[in-house]
């Protein structure tokens, strides 16, 4: 029985996915390996490998890494979320902050009075 998806993807993230099944099976076919060839080093079936080549969102990540690892491609791997721009802006902004409540500050010595 087919899986169902209990979330609808972005249009972003089905744009996405799309471009990264097609960059596979160009891929693929630059190294002139028949679909049922790669399913097999992949681990997969051919309508699984069809799947990720049309960018089906259901397929789990681990299928589309299994298809990069047999691509050669495996090392890409590494390129996904290196650079969390926004993640990093946060813990800029947060640098030098306390986590508990800063002290009131103290209060100053009263300077002597000149002239006395």
């Amino acid at each position: 029985m087919p899986r169902t998806l209990s979330f609808k993807p972005t249009p972003m993230l089905s744009r996405h996915l799309r471009e990264l099944g097609e960059r596979l099976r160009l891929a693929r076919i630059r190294r002139r390996i028949p679909m049922a060839m790669l399913a097999e080093r992949a681990g997969t079936t051919r309508v699984t490998l069809s799947k990720i080549e049309h960018g089906e969102p259901s397929v789990t990540l681990g299928a589309y890494a299994n298809v990069l690892q047999a691509l050669g491609l495996a090392d890409d791997l590494a390129l996904l979320a290196r650079d969390d721009v926004l993640g990093r802006a946060l813990q800029d902004a947060r640098t030098g902050q306390r986590a508990t409540r800063p002290r009131q500050p103290r209060a100053s010595p009263t300077p002597p009075e000149a002239g006395r």
